[in-house]
């Protein structure tokens, strides 16, 4: 009885083992992409300062198993802070006022295990837009879009993958703005898959949004929310550390896809911890595949 005990035993470890080992091979297949405004660290913020939320931003960036972030809002302490607390994922992007580290970066942030960088950078939503520091038409601010093109380490398959933070005053940059990034959307990515994650300042029946969305246009994007059969959480991403009534609260913050990709799930991730939010703005999380 020893004898076939002791014989069993490797064969349950390596029936184990070949468990273990199939197991990553489905999460290859598959790809999670959140956008997420992290909010300015803004001093008079109070007990919602950036502070007392870096921990728990980070905590749900590596929760969520996310491999391309899309970030908005980020001062140059933020992108240092998120860095230190997020050592797997590789980080693109400038601040938008001089090109360097000065104001808000859209932060493009993927992890360096799974996906090699094959080019990236930094463009204006100006008239201008290689021009550092440029301001759009009739925007408040200065306004970026960061992009790198990765391809992933296993499959094999390659992705653009673009980030951007639309005016929250000017009609026209808005309008302009998106242009600008359809036309470099074909321009750099050449047919290849896409995802596109920001803060557009615009909702969902909005020209903005219907523009990027257009079917007429061969090179339109699809609102993931829309073609998922699965979808969590609220029709809002904006509620501003809760203060605006749930009725009044707006969705524009979204991911986008392009050339190939299919969306298997969508979410808004609207959630606290003990009361405290992570932002001003919900998460959105696409896994696509």
């Amino acid at each position: 009885m020893k004898k076939i005990a002791l014989l069993l035993f490797p064969l349950l470890l390596v029936s184990c083992g070949q468990e273990k080992q199939d197991k990553p091979a489905v999460q290859e297949s598959t790809m999670n992409v959140m956008s997420f405004n992290i909010r300015y660290d803004n001093p008079e913020d109070s007990l919602n300062n950036w502070r007392y939320r870096k921990d728990r931003a980070a905590n749900a960036i590596r929760f969520y198993d996310a491999d391309i972030v899309g970030t908005q809002e980020v001062l140059h302490n933020q992108l240092q802070d998120l860095q230190q607390r997020l050592p797997d994922y590789g980080v693109i992007g400038v601040g938008r006022t001089d090109g360097k580290e000065k104001g808000e970066y859209s932060a493009l942030w993927y992890k360096k295990e799974r996906f090699e960088v094959l080019d990236s950078g930094t463009f204006w939503l100006s008239e201008t837009p290689e021009v550092a520091g440029s301001k759009g038409w009739d925007g408040a601010c200065e306004r970026v879009a960061s992009w790198a093109k990765l391809k992933d380490k296993v499959s094999g398959k390659e992705c653009l993958a673009m980030n951007t933070h639309l005016d929250h005053v000017g009609v026209v940059a808005r309008r302009e703005g998106i242009s600008l990034i359809l036309n470099k959307v074909k321009e750099l990515g050449n047919g290849m898959p896409v995802v596109l994650t920001g803060d557009f300042n615009s909702t969902p029946e909005s020209d903005v949004i219907k523009h990027i969305t257009n079917p007429e246009d061969p090179g339109h994007l699809t609102d993931a929310r829309t073609v998922s059969p699965v979808v969590y959480g609220p029709a809002w991403s904006f509620h501003d550390f809760g203060s605006i009534p749930y009725e009044r609260r707006s969705l524009i913050d979204y991911v986008f896809v392009g050339n190939g990709w299919k969306v298997l799930k969508y979410g808004v991730l609207a959630e606290m911890e003990n009361g405290a939010f992570l932002s001003d703005h919900a998460p959105v999380l696409v896994t696509v595949e």
